[in-house]
């Protein structure tokens, strides 16, 4: 079963941070940050780290799981977390080197 962790990223002042996702020949989308676990990843939280780095150079603390969702191959789970800092321009996800540049990524901060 493949699984995915999300996160519910609260900043400082309160704001979920969203990530917005365009692919060509896809209507734009919106994401929570995150990602697939992978085998080299300790723990379903220490993929989240990683996927918040990889996405938006980010830091933050897992408060806690709040909710899972399965399919038949796939369990999601979403995580409450803090953002303390990120940044766009130290991104390091596959999605952002060359080969990747035709997804373009953008964040946004929602009430």
């Amino acid at each position: 079963m493949i699984e995915r962790v999300r996160a519910i990223l609260v900043t400082t002042d309160d704001t979920m941070l969203v990530i917005r996702r365009t692919r060509p020949g896809i209507p734009e989308y919106w994401v929570l940050p995150g990602g697939g676990v992978e085998p080299s990843d300790a723990t379903r939280e220490d993929a989240l780290h990683r996927e918040i780095h990889e996405e938006i150079a980010g830091k933050a603390d897992i408060i806690r799981l709040l909710h899972t969702m399965e399919s038949d191959d796939e369990r999601q789970l979403f995580y409450l977390a803090r953002i303390t800092t990120w940044s766009f321009e130290d991104r390091t996800g596959p999605e952002f080197s060359a080969e990747g540049a035709a997804a373009s990524t953008s964040w946004r901060r929602s009430r």
